[in-house]
């Protein structure tokens, strides 16, 4: 026998919790090869094609299909490598959870990582056994919140920018008019990092049986730099290079080659996890994005959504609906259109509301209505608060482009919003005063939404983000728990069977082939959608948004905190 194979053997059994799986049964592998998202992608991804991989998985396809495979005989163990896992931090809190449950069915869970990080560790640390590359280069740093100040830039270019808002908390709009974070904004960022990274730190605690203080001072003193550090500590089980990990699979399938290892990749075996054709329906409505009132489908825009809410509360075979919420919200006009379609929808179909990695300001209004809000811990949520940035480029034209401009109006503020000047006095209060009258509908629909009074959402609101742990415990949110949890709840709430009901997704999405791609053309719909849409994630995603809507003054609903997930 080989004799890696039998070093493998013997440490296997010496700490033994990994059965031996002789012969039968499948190996799903799971490599994060390609992005999480909340939804994934349908037909052909030209960007895709040229990078080699796949396109992007949905959140949804990835629970279904492990929780598919703890009931699946035919699946024996999963193993994951972690290491390249590109999704949000609430994302990968459902992967957890889903893994966990996976675990629970009795069949073993094994990573191997390359290299470690504050993402791809909180994922791993739900398996029953970790195994890092002894020539690792891991990191494990904890989260940090990244801000961008444009004010000395902006100054030095003669452009000014007017921030009205209330809520002393709403922080969106201070990058164009400060240096540096406001008191409270630096507040709120450091209880929002500490409430997220404790709610990892005591997963992985819980998973790993050492202490949150362990853990902490680990970090804080940086002792995690060399691999055996890791090993010392307990983060891992074992070092070893991938020729040994491939011995330890082979062990535990009862084979002496990896090549005789039958290997299910996750994107193959979650294509194979069909909804079934059943008459009862359980609809999942996304709003993935920033709210718009005009836009692509990288948005949320207000009228197609309410659209598509319309036509689900017509569907007489959809018995209930999740309300997938994720985002940082965006125009009050257009979260309104959403919101008054939800409750219309309501009026016949119970609305539960999921909250992926933010459903924040904006968000939050569309969601404040529903029946009952699921939330994960990480979740950014709440910016109960209202702002409008006017920013005025006359001063920039005249003196560094040199061109001069002459106004002719039919009243002395025709030309209020043309983007050439300041408000005056006058001018600020009207803007103030419609900013005032939006945080009041704010604060009576989730009054009324959320069954508190409109005091006690003004101390919630504020603009204050909160994480979705925070949530549970202030009234913004019922219920911890992800898309699975969502689900479940809708199916025992509506009496249908496990396996009695199909899942549908909205909004559907129009499918592209190559020649419609290269050349234009009509697409088509498909008939069973997964769709992708653009993550609200991204660190610089708030300043380059920001900056391309300067010149669009309005009301808007928009939380700008971004937490580092490496």
């Amino acid at each position: 026998m080989n004799r890696k194979l039998i070093i493998c053997i013997l440490a296997l059994m010496a700490i033994m919790p990994l059965p031996v799986l002789a012969g039968k049964g499948k190996v799903l592998k799971i490599d994060f090869n390609n992005p999480v998202t909340e939804r994934g992608e349908t037909g052909f991804d030209l960007m895709s094609a040229l990078n080699g991989t796949s396109g992007k998985v949905s959140l949804l396809s990835y629970v279904r299909a492990i929780d598919a495979a703890a009931r699946d005989k035919s699946i024996a163990m999963i193993y994951m490598t972690p290491d390249n896992i590109d999704a949000g931090l609430s994302q990968i809190e459902e992967l957890r959870a889903a893994i966990e449950r996976f675990r629970r069915s009795g069949k073993p869970v094994v990573s191997y990582c390359s290299n470690l990080g504050n993402a791809s560790y909180y994922l791993a640390s739900a398996s029953d056994r970790i195994v890092l590359d002894p020539a690792s280069e891991s990191m494990i740093l904890g989260l940090a919140t990244q801000n961008f100040y444009l004010k000395d830039i902006l100054d030095t270019l003669k452009i000014d920018v007017q921030l009205i808002r209330h809520g002393k908390y709403k922080s969106a709009g201070e990058m164009f008019v400060r240096n540096g974070s406001s008191p409270e904004n630096r507040l709120q960022n450091q209880e929002l990092v500490n409430s997220l990274w404790d709610s990892m730190v005591s997963e992985i605690a819980s998973s790993r049986g050492f202490s949150k203080d362990e853990f902490a001072a680990w970090i804080d003193n940086l002792e995690l730099l060399h691999s055996s550090d890791f090993k010392e500590k307990g983060l891992v089980d074992e070092l070893w290079y991938k020729d040994q990990m491939d011995s330890c699979i082979c062990s535990m399938r009862g084979v002496n080659d990896i090549r005789l290892v039958s290997f299910v990749k996750m994107n193959k075996y979650a294509g194979k996890v069909r909804k079934g054709r059943k008459s009862s329906r359980i609809a999942i409505v996304y709003a993935d994005g920033e709210i718009v009132t005009d836009g692509s489908d990288a948005d949320i825009v207000g009228s197609r959504l309410a659209s598509t809410l319309e036509k689900v509360a017509q569907d007489a075979k959809v018995k209930a609906v999740i309300f997938r919420v994720n985002s940082p919200g965006g125009s009050a006009q257009a979260a309104e259109a959403i919101r008054r379609a939800v409750t219309r929808l309501k009026s016949s179909k119970p609305v539960i509301v999921s909250f992926g990695e933010y459903a924040a300001s904006g968000g939050y209004w569309i969601s404040a209505g529903g029946d009952i809000i699921f939330t994960d811990n990480t979740t950014l949520t709440g910016s109960i608060g209202v702002f409008s940035l006017i920013p005025s480029f006359g001063n920039a034209l005249r003196d560094n482009v040199h061109v001069n401009m002459e106004v002719i109006g039919s009243s002395g503020h025709s030309d209020m919003i043309s983007g050439l000047r300041k408000l005056d006095d006058t001018e600020v209060a009207y803007m103030q005063r419609q900013v005032e009258k939006v945080y009041d509908d704010f604060t009576m629909i989730v009054s009324n939404g959320r069954d508190l009074s409109r005091e006690r959402v003004d101390e919630l609101g504020q603009g204050r983000v909160w994480s979705g742990a925070d949530a549970l415990k202030n009234g913004l949110a019922d219920r911890k728990g992800g898309l699975y949890d969502a689900v479940a709840y809708a199916r025992q709430l509506c009496g249908l069977e496990d396996g009695r009901f199909r899942i549908y997704e909205y909004p559907e999405i129009k499918e592209e082939s190559l020649l419609q791609i290269l050349f234009g053309g009509e697409t088509i719909d498909p008939e069973e959608t997964a769709t992708s849409q653009t993550s609200v994630r991204e660190p610089l995603l708030p300043f380059v948004g920001r900056v391309q809507k300067m010149t669009e003054p309005s009301v808007m609903l928009r939380m700008e905190s971004i937490i580092e997930l490496k």
